[in-house]
């Protein structure tokens, strides 16, 4: 999840918030890819989820990290939460997954370098500790009791909220992985179209990177159990932005959103104060309950638009936010597959025209079946199947077209990294159904085989 926000002055006017957003253009020279992706560890003798501390810990893999490939801690409260270096973050989930918060960069060639250099460095820290890290959507075994809360204030005001708003909050912040791709926008106009196209299609990478068939122990019904647990959370912050898709909607609309999800907490000298269910229009008011008088600032303001969690999330740039955590393959497709959709005009325009006869309904729907049925999904008498080959096709064309060369000019695009999900949907499988078919097959029901076949 998000670090806390800085810089960025009193908020003075409310066309500052819109404003915010809108200064996120960028020209075309200099967009980026952010990519961020979150791992389970555990403890290679008991499959155990880790601890905070100790000798075999979350505390002693950032630890490793600091002190061998020199990057510098980040500290709350006497604990050491994360780290930085050279643009990237290493952070922590609430449950104590690790997260890599990527630095922006040019290509997917160095996106993809840039995960398998920080997936080396973790697997050297964590074979000596007796630790592995393994990804997927959702903890195929672990209850909530064996899932400690990682020390942050942001947590401990998050976890005593989630019962109140929903049924599934507390599950997904100990329990959910995922990798996102954070992108950039040229103008409101670019914004726009990019937006509907995110929210529109997130189903499909919901349905390629469905990998989260087992929790508890078990098969649980749902291909992408993860995007179960985000249909559950809290209605008031998650889902499918229906505005996004009415004639008015640009950077004051989503502001005005934003003012109404409900705020976590204000980030003051290093500490959270508990701002839970209370509403950033009071706050600009100078009313707010927690900090009674006090307006606040724009960091105020970017921290606020974090504890939004839609499919699709607006800042100062796009977060496509519906793909489970997987196999280190797929944390480098899903920056491909939405590069290629919005990085390139021609793409964009037949990715628009793949989804834009779709109503509200219909978006909802392909939401709930790509997360119970993945590939196999179907809406309307059309099948995910055939638009998830189409949305892989419109993909590999943008990639083609941006012809974004790597390994010294040898490779002359990107379309490669598009791979794993071509083989998807040739075979019509995606990661679930394979850890299915092996759990119903050679595992012979015994999932703790899941660790040493698919741990990174």
């Amino acid at each position: 999840m998000s670090i806390p926000q800085s810089g960025g002055g009193p908020i003075e006017h409310h066309d500052q918030l819109a404003q915010y957003l809108a200064d996120g253009c960028k020209p075309k020279s200099d967009w980026r890819i952010g990519t961020e992706h979150e791992k389970f560890g555990y403890c290679t003798d008991s499959h155990k989820p880790l601890p905070y501390a100790g000798e075999r810990s979350i505390e002693a893999v950032l630890s490793g990290l600091r002190d061998r490939f020199g990057w510098a801690p980040v500290t709350e409260g006497g604990f050491l939460i994360g780290l930085e270096k050279e643009g990237a973050n290493v952070s922590l989930e609430p449950g104590g997954a690790l997260e890599l918060s990527g630095a922006p960069v040019e290509s997917i060639h160095q996106t993809c370098d840039e995960v398998n250099s920080h997936l080396a460095e973790v697997k050297s820290i964590a074979d000596e500790i007796g630790v592995g890290f393994i990804g997927l959507g959702a903890a195929p075994e672990w209850t909530h009791d064996q899932m400690p809360l990682m020390p942050k204030g942001r947590y401990k005001l998050m976890d005593a909220y989630m019962d109140k708003v929903g049924t599934a909050g507390k599950m997904m912040m100990r329990r959910t992985c995922t990798v996102q791709v954070n992108l950039d926008f040229g103008s409101e106009a670019d914004m726009i179209q990019k937006m509907r196209v995110a929210i529109a299609l997130q189903p499909v990478a919901t349905a390629l990177f469905a990998n989260s068939p087992f929790f508890e122990g078990k098969p649980n019904g749902h291909k992408s159990w993860r995007s179960r647990i985000w249909r559950h959370l809290d209605d008031a912050r998650t889902g499918m932005l229906p505005f996004v898709f009415d004639d008015d909607f640009g950077f004051e609309r989503y502001a005005e959103y934003a003012l109404d999800v409900p705020m976590y907490f204000v980030y003051r000298d290093g500490e959270y104060i508990d701002a839970l269910g209370q509403s950033f229009r009071d706050f600009l008011r100078g009313e707010l309950p927690a900090l009674p008088g006090e307006k606040p600032t724009l960091s105020d303001w970017a921290d606020h638009l974090t504890t939004a969690f839609p499919e699709a999330r607006l800042k100062r740039f796009i977060e496509m936010r519906g793909a489970d955590g997987g196999p280190w393959r797929r944390l480098c497709a899903l920056p491909a597959f939405w590069v290629g959709l919005t990085y390139d005009q021609d793409a964009l325009n037949a990715a628009w025209d793949l989804c834009k006869g779709w109503d509200e309904e219909t978006r909802e729907a392909w939401r709930i079946e790509a997360s119970v049925h993945g590939l196999q999904a179907s809406v309307g008498g059309q099948s995910m199947h055939d638009i998830a080959r189409e949305a892989v096709r419109i993909a590999e064309l943008g990639l083609k077209n941006r012809a974004m060369p790597g390994a010294g000019g040898l490779v002359p695009d990107e379309t490669h990294f598009l791979n794993a999900l071509k083989e998807s949907i040739e075979s019509g499988k995606t990661p679930a159904d394979e850890l299915l078919d092996k759990y119903h097959g050679e595992w012979n029901g015994d999932l703790s085989r899941i660790y040493a076949e698919y741990s990174y």
